[in-house]
């Protein structure tokens, strides 16, 4: 049994995963998890290939749950080995592949950068960048009400807060944030900062800095599996085209209710 890479293009730590496997010529099979289930027709897996029925079911289906019982994505299986959680998918693909240094380099003090960042990207870009996708698409196609400006506005200045601090401490006057070449620090930042891009919130603007960081980004990547990985976030006004399943709205309803406080 080979590789197994069970992901969702509409999630953030999932296009990181997806962006650096191919990147790496990391041979794996696709298993679509749809996290919005019953959902958008005509939605095709990058490539052009069509999922069909996505026989491996969603997040919170029984055999997904064997895969990973935290029915999260994005989620690895290598022959009887499963792993969850993105950095640490990150980690053992990188490993496993002999992946270029430069991702997670073995210079202490560079992988010690990687690792800084890694650990303040949950509780602030990461935390904060997602939140307009639900505001401005998911929370509307969830409950059918739309939430007023002020809140999309507050969640944008908490961004700004974060996008500051990216700058001045981990990106300086440095082209990437270990250095001179990209590493999985980059890649986890800016798989979430095309969030809020994809509804129409351009934090690039007006921040050069940022800008050309992205720019750098994307030519180290390559530019068509940068847009081919957020082809789906880059069109997610298909969002509305969807019927969202009763389970899967109980579900989130806690959260959305928080959400909109």
């Amino acid at each position: 049994m080979g590789l197994e890479l069970y992901l969702d293009l509409l999630s953030q730590p999932c296009r990181a995963v997806y962006i650096f496997a191919k990147k790496n010529n990391i041979p794996f099979e696709f298993k679509h998890v749809e996290l919005f289930k019953d959902s958008i027709l005509g939605r095709k897996m990058p490539g052009g290939n069509n999922p069909g029925h996505s026989h491996e079911g969603q997040q919170y289906r029984e055999e997904f749950g064997k895969v990973n019982i935290l029915k999260k994505v994005p989620a690895l299986k290598d022959g009887v080995f499963t792993l969850a959680e993105s950095t640490a998918i990150l980690l053992y693909l990188s490993r496993k592949y002999n992946t270029p240094d430069h991702w997670y380099p073995s210079d202490t003090q560079k992988r010690a950068r990687v690792d800084e960042y890694l650990s303040w990207h949950h509780t602030n870009i990461r935390s904060n960048a997602g939140k307009a996708l639900w505001i401005k698409v998911l929370i509307p196609l969830f409950t059918g009400q739309t939430l007023p400006p002020e809140k999309l506005q507050e969640v944008m200045d908490e961004l700004a807060i974060s996008l500051k601090q990216f700058e001045e401490k981990f990106l300086q006057d440095k082209p990437f944030i270990v250095g001179s070449e990209i590493s999985l620090a980059d890649l986890m930042a800016i798989v979430e900062l095309m969030q809020p891009i994809g509804v129409g919130c351009d934090i690039f603007e007006d921040r050069p800095k940022l800008s050309e960081w992205r720019n750098r980004v994307e030519e180290a990547v390559g530019k068509e599996l940068f847009q081919e990985a957020h082809e789906l976030i880059l069109n997610i006004k298909e969002l509305s085209n969807i019927q969202i399943d009763p389970q899967l709205k109980e579900h989130l309803a806690p959260v959305l209710r928080k959400m909109m406080k």
